[in-house]
């Protein structure tokens, strides 16, 4: 499976199916996120939260592989992620991008 960030194909064999999108929610351990919260107190990086969107990342773009296979595309073109958000308790990203066929009708 592909997953492209490339909007336009350079190819005359590729179709371009539906827009699919996912979105991912991951929970942060509230341990961790009181410890986070303090390190935004006194400045510096924000570990916890940097493994937090990482992981839903891969897991959105995993969704994403598996959602265009469901549907039957042989990828999935102009792949974008939406800004990662670190919402109260978590991480939101959100990954969209269209479906396409190699060959199909061509």
């Amino acid at each position: 499976m592909m997953l492209i960030a490339l909007d336009q194909p350079h190819r005359d064999d590729i179709e371009i199916g539906e827009l699919l999108v996912v979105v991912t929610v991951y929970a942060a351990n509230i341990v961790q996120d009181v410890r986070e919260n303090i390190r935004n107190l006194v400045g510096g990086r924000m570990a916890h939260y940097e493994r937090l969107i990482q992981a839903a990342l891969e897991q959105a773009l995993a969704d994403l592989e598996a959602k265009a296979a469901e549907k039957g595309y042989d990828g999935v073109l102009g792949v974008k992620i939406g800004h990662p958000t670190v919402v109260d308790g978590g991480v939101e990203v959100v990954v969209y991008g269209n479906g396409f066929w190699v060959g199909k009708g061509a």
